[in-house]
């Protein structure tokens, strides 16, 4: 009796501890919840990961739901991963034992923080909160070149020297532009056909240079150095076109240029005249020939387009004048491209000793016409000046 009560107390034990050893070692943990927005709708089709050690333990999908189940898990811990296309991704470190309901588990689209809690279960203990350690820094080594340590680059220096270049180059031609005008600004006290190149001669002796601004048949209105001045057509005897001519320097080799002194001007041979009467002296110059405008260029044009230009030329000399012109020269544009044309005056017929005979000539205070075609064929013109010229047989 007392053998086989004992054969009994054994087997129990054995089964009890089979059964204790059995539970521990084929028990299995699970792992489910539900899968939300920030709204806290439900997700479906959101792509699960379950991660352990680093390793991807199990994958899966929520359904219509929302819902997810992980099963036959190892007791452990492990990170839950969880991402939508729309709706953003959220992620969970979860321990372990047995069976595991986290609940809702929402997704954002905000990035993820450096510290992320998870719940801590197991049997019989309530839910509390596991901070991950940051993952410490690593540490590279930079090496210590000029640009590194603060000082500028090459490609910078260069860049700050031609940008002084072209700071001085502008100052330069800055300074250069306005010595040019300060040059131009005295040349032009001193002789004021440089800039003016109309002299207009009026009746009470005067001269005035400038530059017709506007005219018609009663005055003239001239900017002068003093200012614009109207001057009246009745007391203008002549317009005068000048032309500036540069004086030409001598050439002087550069070998002899320091010990070089130009040569003495000769000396002007003094006339003699046979008459003591002073009037004789002057007769040549008191007769000659001076052929001026009278009145106004008038300008029309025919059926055909072409530009007729009218007006008369009258001798104010003591001589008669032969061959009278009027030769005008055109400005086609602002390039300073020039045309020229000349017509004839029709005066007097004068015959010459070599047989010619000609009808351009003005006798002392005569006065003839002229007429100047320019045909359509010739183009456009912005302005033109005229001169008067006339040769002396007599």
């Amino acid at each position: 009796m007392t053998l086989s009560k004992s054969l009994q107390k054994r087997v129990v034990f054995a089964t009890a501890l089979f059964l204790l050893l059995g539970t521990t070692v084929f028990a299995k943990s699970t792992l489910s919840g539900r899968i939300v927005n920030s709204e806290g709708k439900k997700v479906k089709k959101a792509v699960l990961t379950l991660l352990s050690g680093g390793d991807v333990v199990a994958e899966d999908k929520t359904g219509g739901n929302g819902k997810f189940k992980f099963k036959k898990l190892k007791d452990g811990d492990y990170v839950l991963q969880a991402s939508h296309d729309e709706f953003g991704s959220a992620e969970m470190i979860v321990t372990l034992s047995g069976k595991k309901d986290v609940g809702d588990l929402t997704l954002s689209t905000e990035e993820k923080p450096t510290e992320a809690s998870a719940d801590v279960v197991s049997k019989g203990q309530s839910t509390t909160e596991k901070t991950i350690k940051r993952p410490e820094q690593i540490s590279v080594t930079v090496p210590q070149t000029m640009e590194a340590m603060g000082s500028p680059s090459k490609d910078f220096i260069l860049n700050e020297l031609n940008f002084e270049i072209k700071k001085l180059s502008a100052e330069f031609k800055h300074l250069s532009q306005e010595i040019d005008d300060l040059k131009a600004l005295s040349k032009m006290w001193v002789n004021p056909l440089t800039i003016y190149s109309k002299e207009i001669i009026l009746k009470n002796g005067s001269t005035v240079f400038g530059k017709i601004i506007y005219q018609d048949d009663k005055s003239l209105k001239v900017e002068t150095l003093v200012g614009y001045l109207i001057v009246d057509r009745e007391q203008v005897v002549r317009i005068v076109d000048n032309v500036i001519t540069e004086d030409t320097q001598e050439y002087v080799p550069e070998q002899i240029r320091e010990s070089y002194t130009p040569p003495p001007m000769p000396k002007l041979a003094q006339p003699k005249y046979a008459s003591a009467n002073s009037s004789s002296r002057n007769a040549s110059a008191k007769f000659s020939a001076n052929c001026v405008l009278v009145g106004n260029i008038s300008e029309k044009k025919d059926g055909q387009g072409n530009i007729i230009f009218n007006g008369e030329i009258k001798n104010i000399g003591g001589r008669r004048a032969d061959f009278v012109k009027v030769d005008f020269v055109f400005r086609k544009n602002w390039s300073g491209e020039t045309k020229t044309l000349t017509t004839f005056v029709k005066g007097s017929y004068n015959t010459f000793e070599t047989g010619i005979v000609s009808d351009a000539s003005l006798l002392p205070g005569a006065i003839g016409k002229f007429d100047l075609y320019v045909p359509q064929d010739f183009g456009a013109f912005i302005g033109y000046s005229y001169v008067i010229d006339w040769e002396e047989y007599q």
